[in-house]
């Protein structure tokens, strides 16, 4: 190609990426439904976006390392320390039997329906035991399930990968490789691997706890670092053994995760951006390699084969995983109903597929269009049907308001405490110790962790937070709060008025924002160590005097603060208010 032409398909190509995932924005659909019909129909008008073309030979070794990137990513948002009991059971389960299960069930079913090999059979097989975060996480964004259900199947999505990436590595050089080796070699292979890839990402977390513990690199330099030990990590340990970096990049996101001494910002601007990028120029560059004439043969076998998955082999491999936890029967149903297949599929099938068409194995050009129907079909079915089967299996969350009140003082444990009453699920947050027990001697749940990983982020949507409310004493602290998660948390943030007027350390909060004038921090705990108290009163009528408006809760559950403009909730819509009654 010539230069021109790389230069407008690499143009191209991220263009289509970034407009699809605005598009799958405003439509509230998952990015990967846009994603992937755009590439296929880019691919077909026009041959400047295929990959082979752009890159040639470099195109596979790029796409491992950003998949690393995408791992690392995952990675951090997973702490061990939260994964305890039955959920990691379920977890640990569901990666091992659901790769002993799917894959060769996987396998059995495709190589009558799609008329294939054994071989290519088999690799399709292993291609498929994989989900992923990038396409769970957006799933689950959309069905708000219970936080267990949550976790278990980030984890899952996270883990499955790297273990899925190394088996259909594993399978590749064994259906290429003249030399057949034994089961027990194979298993050997196998246990190599995840050794190298786990030492791989112990020393990668070795060398960035000494960039950002002991030398501590700034945030743009820390993040710089972090990129560039994932990926040389990653390079090494693939260059050693083929997508052993994948497991080496999801082990050090977990353990810099885990290990307190890291104190990582809760928010990943950087490598959020990033990812969303380099997913989308995936899906698109993949994608633009399929051909109409290579899926049509094969739409008919890969919907039966989706159906396979879905209505057999997804629900024993949910129900053996969960069998003898404490998970309720919807959700153990749930999980049987929720593995889409991702960006690792995808990955994994366009890398060896032209490798095993190349060493003559039958069948082996209907993987990549097979494994691409099954990201489309699985994301678009479990995509429309998820949010139904969570509310049937009722495993959703509440629709209510879950508020985030911050700050420990007596007036705002008790306001917690008739909220709670009132039907809502309350979730505190202190910095004090002598706060954090008033708040757990009152029953009420408290929020572990730093405030901002609370409030903002993977956080937030794992706690079901819907609005954060900055009720501490000290002014300064509350405007500097309200300030920081107006830009990192995409949740309304309310925060108590300053006693005193002065220019502050930040900007002013916009009044929407900011609660009555009157009710400051001093002199709510004045008032409330003379006696006030903070009451429920039917929403009928006018407040009695002396009875100051805290909050309004409609007919659906949603609380609504007064503000300096006053109760915004229309008179009609509000069933009860939360005021702050005279001594």
């Amino acid at each position: 190609m010539t230069s021109e032409q790389i230069l407008i398909g690499s143009g191209l190509t991220l263009v289509l990426a970034v407009a699809s995932q605005l598009l799958a924005a405003r439509l509230r659909i998952p990015a990967i439904i846009v994603l992937l019909p755009v590439g296929f129909a880019a691919g077909a008008v026009t041959d400047d976006v295929h990959p082979d073309q752009l890159l040639g030979p470099a195109f596979s070794p790029l796409v491992s390392l950003a998949v690393a990137v995408i791992l690392y990513d995952a990675g951090l948002g997973l702490d061990l320390r939260k994964l305890t009991g039955h959920t990691r059971h379920a977890v640990v389960r569901l990666v091992w039997i659901g790769t002993l299960l799917t894959a060769p069930a996987a396998a059995l079913a495709a190589a009558p329906l799609l008329g294939v090999s054994w071989q290519a059979a088999a690799m399709l097989g292993a291609i498929l035991v994989v989900s992923g975060p990038t396409v769970v996480g957006p799933l689950l964004n959309f069905v708000r399930p219970t936080e267990r259900v949550q976790r278990i199947l980030v984890w899952e999505g996270s883990l499955i990968d790297a273990v899925g990436g190394i088996l259909g590595a594993l399978v590749f050089h064994a259906l290429v490789d003249e030399q057949h080796h034994t089961f027990g070699e194979g298993l050997l292979e196998f246990a190599a691997s995840v050794g190298l890839g786990l030492l791989g990402g112990l020393l990668g977390a070795a060398v960035l706890w000494w960039l950002l513990v002991r030398v501590r690199l700034g945030e743009v330099l820390g993040t710089s670092a972090q990129l560039a030990t994932a990926v040389g990590v990653a390079a090494l340990c693939d260059g050693l053994r083929e997508d052993t970096g994948l497991i080496a990049a999801i082990v050090m996101g977990v353990v810099v995760a885990t290990v307190p001494a890291f104190d990582l910002p809760a928010r990943r601007t950087f490598f959020e951006t990033l990812v969303s990028l380099v997913v989308g120029v995936l899906f698109v560059s993949i994608s633009s390699t399929v051909t109409w004439a290579s899926v049509r043969p094969v739409v008919l076998p890969a919907l039966a084969l989706v159906a396979v998955l879905v209505l057999v082999v997804r629900p024993v491999v949910a129900a053996l995983s969960t069998a003898g936890t404490d998970l309720a029967e919807g959700e153990r149903a749930f999980l049987g109903w929720m593995a889409p297949r991702g960006i690792v599929a995808a990955s994994t099938a366009a890398t060896f597929s032209a490798g095993l068409a190349a060493a003559g194995v039958g069948g082996a050009q209907k993987i990549l269009p097979a494994t691409f129907l099954v990201i489309v079909l699985t994301v678009t079915l479990y995509g429309l049907t998820a949010v139904p089967v969570a509310r049937l299996l009722r495993v959703t969350r509440p629709a209510r308001s879950r508020p985030l009140l911050v700050g420990g003082e007596p007036w705002t444990v008790e306001l917690a405490t008739v909220l709670r009453s009132a039907g809502l699920d309350v979730l505190l947050w202190a910095g004090r110790d002598e706060q954090r027990a008033r708040i757990s001697a009152a029953g009420l749940e408290l929020a572990d962790g730093e405030l901002l990983a609370t409030a903002s982020g993977e956080g937030a949507e794992l706690e079901g937070v819907t609005a954060v409310y900055l009720l501490t004493a000290e002014d300064e602290f509350n405007a500097l709060a309200a300030a920081v998660l107006h830009d990192e948390s995409e949740l309304p943030v309310f925060r108590l008025p300053a006693a005193a007027p002065g220019p502050g350390v930040v900007g002013d909060t916009p009044a929407a924002m900011v609660l009555p004038a009157a009710l400051t921090g001093p002199e709510l705990a004045r008032r409330h160590a003379a006696g006030a108290r903070v009451l429920r009163r039917p929403a009928d009528g006018e407040l009695p005097p002396g009875h100051d408006l805290l909050f309004t809760l409609d007919r659906a559950g949603h609380l609504h603060p007064a503000t300096l403009y006053g109760e915004p909730a229309h008179p009609g819509q509000v069933t009860e208010r939360i005021v702050l009654g005279p001594a």
